[in-house]
């Protein structure tokens, strides 16, 4: 138990830390190990227990994990795996009175499915959910590097990450120079077999979810986009989907409106600093967001204070990290992950007070 002594008119006065009891974790396919460790160390390093409820497929990685854990020293009735793949099942999960809090990383819609039911139990919940990154580009950027960052985080994990780049909001004045670099960077990329080498995007986890993503892209093109880079289901067998970059990209779009959890960037012109300002944040999600400029007191002033995200990056892509906390607002969810942030979001804290 930690104790933050705070002095009042008291004889003694502090906050002390004590763990809520078992945290239910609802965890996703995209990154199975990572995803679940973010979470887990904080948690149980505050005293929680776990119960793990991790995407049906990837029960392998869960079962591992839970092993891994167990070797390490970890009681068995301190983490521990459910094996389930109904909603109907992780609802009653939630409602059991053993079970004190909740976290869950997924989709919006599955965050306010488990946030009703746990609301209803009145217990807490912490909520990862998806993302549509801006990344704003300034005049003065080094396009260079810039464009490079940008593809990068674009095609991390064959796009399907909640923080990986989806938009590039770009200054007119030097757009059709970052576009040409983005296109020669995207085109150098070979999708393909994973166990590969010379893959640098592989396949998307499900036929499901490469069909919906080509269906954004369609409805895209459809109202007005320009599919300049791929855009066009591949012949060959597989879930594969072709790197692909949409321009004369406008508001009523599903490339605009929503997440494109997979290859898929779309690249947007704007006037000026203030309307790439005003776009980046012209979205429900505020997962992670990025500026990038070679006036670094600039461009962190405008991380800092005028992008509408939880994790805001300066000329470098987003990503998590142990010593930072993790986490977005609006759509996007709440609470945060890693850090001693992180490590506080399941605890009591306590006011102690000894007149």
């Amino acid at each position: 138990m930690s104790k933050e002594e705070i002095t009042t008119d008291a004889t003694s006065s502090y906050i002390t830390y004590n763990p809520l009891g078992t945290v239910l974790a609802i965890m996703p396919w995209n990154f199975p190990f990572w995803q679940l460790s973010r979470f887990a160390a904080p948690a149980l390093m505050a005293g929680n227990a776990v119960v793990l409820k991790h995407a049906s497929n990837v029960m392998g990685c869960a079962l591992e994990i839970e092993s891994l854990l167990h070797e390490a020293g970890v009681p068995e009735d301190i983490f521990r795996t459910l094996v389930a793949d109904s909603d109907q099942k992780t609802q009653k999960v939630i409602q059991r009175e053993g079970i004190h809090a909740v976290t869950l990383t997924g989709s919006t819609r599955a965050g306010k499915a488990v946030a009703s039911q746990a609301g209803n139990e009145l217990k807490k919940t912490v909520l990862e959910l998806g993302g549509s990154d801006p990344y704003v580009v300034l005049e003065d950027a080094d396009l260079e590097q810039t464009a490079e960052t940008c593809v990068t985080s674009r095609l991390i994990n064959s796009g399907q990450s909640c923080i990986a780049a989806k938009r590039f909001i770009v200054v007119d004045a030097v757009y059709d120079e970052f576009l040409d670099l983005v296109v020669e960077k995207m085109k150098e990329k070979t999708v393909g077999s994973p166990f590969d080498e010379e893959t640098d995007v592989g396949p998307m986890a499900r036929v499901d979810l490469r069909d919906e993503l080509h269906e954004q892209v369609q409805k895209s093109v459809e109202k007005g986009a320009n599919a300049v880079v791929g855009g066009s289901l591949p012949k060959s067998e597989g879930t594969y989907y072709p790197v692909t970059i949409l321009t004369e990209v406008h508001k009523g779009m599903p490339a605009y409106e929503e997440e494109t959890f997979g290859p898929v960037a779309a690249v947007l012109k704007v006037r000026d600093e203030d309307e790439a300002i005003k776009v980046a944040n012209d979205t429900n999600f505020g997962l992670g967001a990025a500026v990038f400029s070679q006036d670094k007191n600039k461009a962190e002033y405008i991380a800092a204070n005028k992008l509408e995200a939880g994790c805001c990056f300066v000329n470098d892509f987003v990503k998590s990290d142990p010593r930072l906390p993790f986490g977005g607002i609006k759509q996007s969810g709440y609470g945060r992950e890693l850090s001693h942030v992180g490590i506080k979001e399941f605890v009591n804290i306590k006011t102690v007070y000894v007149a």
